[in-house]
């Protein structure tokens, strides 16, 4: 069920009324439970069971784990069930996601040792979020072990903490001491009429990204991605840029409609992007894109490594490890791991580099903290993130690098003059749209950057008839400028893929 579709529409109020009008109140759990698994259901409901397998092994393999006899007699065999139950949900991932990936790369190893094989493919097709629902389900085993939280006994309420439908999805990946609290203690959820009108604005920014931008800006995105080798290096540029307004609002919107779904129903979840492409570098890039995954990787991935607790070489490479991991979980295929490894080689590049840099600011008394440096640095990490955009968009490595490769030999800066913008899919009343909205964007991460506010943040701060004011331009809007009809292509959210 997509966030942006007539069948949320309705099926959000009904989920709401259900959850504060059902009593006794502490059975509220299972209405969310039904919903939940309602929600996942309509895209395929096979693929429920799937879910239902990582719950299980994780619900009882973390009873085992959490056993007081367990901890105390055979510690060993706490951690043979945890790698017994983090195999078990690789396994279905791996099966899942990336095994037509592991047969092609074999092929390709044993093509070039001389061996010619026919190997099999395998059919099936990828359930929606499970990279996102195992991660988080996996979260809870290995904290289970670490002692960091009580294991949950009630099969039912854990059942939504790996399903809870607002995040369900695409995320934010919750954390087991942060959501499966709140689940135990669902009957102390009140109607705050002020925090669900906060939820509500959020909803409504969220369907503006996606909507207004996410769903326009993916035209042009498109149109030169498909057929980049009859385009000049301006118009590759234009779509690169495209890209990285495409992805950003198509994922953030996601996370931020889920944040208010949830926030309606007086849950809070992370917060999951804070103006990422205002950064100064990539590590504080990584610190505001995607917080709820980064932070996954860091606690149970590069933490577990080592760390920066250690010499600088395997500093390093924990970092390019968790990288590169990061990269294979967005997608199987070389183009994604490419695209971690670039971010893992960037990360490097600026820790390594950090005292020569200080060195030569101080020699040149260059200012590090006026205006001009600081605006130099974003637009430095942006371009690299956008770089790196391009191996995660483009369908394989070839095209990625042949995409770059023409970027810098076609390059044709006279393209801006003749009007290229308006070549590659969109008219200039879309165009027109296109940038109003982007201004909108611009002021909202501005305001979340330097004021650490969002948007509906923001408008709760100001007198109620300008809060009307907005929320009527937002609705209409979405209304009015949303991407429907022949001329687009309304689509899934980007990260359902992953």
């Amino acid at each position: 069920m997509l966030f942006n579709s007539i069948h949320f529409l309705w099926f959000f109020p009904v989920a709401v009324l259900g959850f504060y009008l059902i009593h006794p109140k502490r059975i509220r759990y299972i209405w969310l439970l039904a919903c939940s698994y309602y929600f996942y259901m309509a895209w395929n409901p096979r693929y429920a069971l799937l879910m239902l397998a990582s719950t299980a092994i994780t619900y009882l393999g973390s009873l085992l784990i959490g056993s007081r006899t367990l901890s105390r007699a055979k510690p060993a065999l706490r951690k043979v069930t945890l790698a017994i139950v983090i195999a078990a949900n690789l396994a279905i991932l791996v099966y899942f996601k990336y095994s037509n990936f592991l047969l092609d790369e074999m092929g390709e190893l044993l093509s070039l040792a001389g061996v010619s094989m026919v190997l099999p493919t395998v059919d099936v097709i990828l359930p929606v979020g499970i990279s996102f629902y195992t991660f988080q389900a996996l979260s809870y085993s290995i904290d289970v072990y670490r002692g960091e939280v009580q294991v949950e006994r009630n099969f039912l309420k854990y059942a939504l903490f790996v399903s809870f439908f607002p995040q369900l999805v695409a995320g934010p990946i919750e954390r087991t001491s942060h959501l499966l609290s709140q689940i135990r203690t669902i009957e102390r959820r009140k109607i705050d009429p002020k925090g669900m009108y906060h939820g509500l604005l959020l909803m409504l920014w969220g369907l503006f990204l996606k909507m207004v931008i996410a769903d326009r800006i993916v035209v042009i995105v498109d149109t030169v991605f498909d057929r980049y080798y009859t385009y000049g290096g301006t118009a590759l540029i234009l779509a690169a840029l495209a890209f990285a307004i495409q992805i950003y609002c198509d994922f953030s919107s996601y996370s931020t409609i889920a944040i208010g779904a949830a926030e309606v129903l007086g849950f809070s979840l992370m917060e999951n992007f804070a103006a990422p492409y205002l950064a100064g570098s990539i590590k504080e890039f990584w610190s505001r894109w995607h917080i709820s995954l980064s932070t996954w990787f860091r606690d149970y991935l590069y933490i577990p490594l080592g760390g920066s607790r250690c010499s600088k070489l395997r500093h390093y490479r924990n970092l390019m490890i968790t990288f590169l991991v990061s990269g294979l979980w967005h997608g199987a295929s070389l183009n994604f791991i490419v695209w971690g490894g670039i971010h893992g080689v960037l990360q490097i590049a600026e820790n390594a580099l950090a005292p020569v840099v200080s060195k030569i600011n101080a020699r040149l008394s260059v200012k590090t903290d006026c205006f001009s440096y600081k605006a130099a640095r974003v637009v430095k990490t942006f371009v690299l993130v956008d770089l790196a955009w391009i191996f995660f968009r483009a369908p394989g490595l070839a095209v990625a690098v042949d995409y770059i490769r023409r970027i810098v030999l076609d390059f044709d800066p006279w393209a801006f003059s003749q009007e290229v913008i308006y070549t590659l899919g969109l008219d200039r009343r879309e165009v027109g749209v296109l940038f109003m909205a982007l201004l909108v964007l611009f002021i909202a991460d501005g305001l979340r950057y330097f004021k650490k506010q969002s948007i509906a943040d923001a408008l709760l701060n100001q007198n109620i008839p300008f809060q009307y004011i907005c929320v009527t331009l937002l609705v209409l809007s979405i209304f009015i400028f949303g991407a429907y009809g022949p001329a687009f292509d309304a689509q899934a959210f980007i990260y359902f893929q992953f």
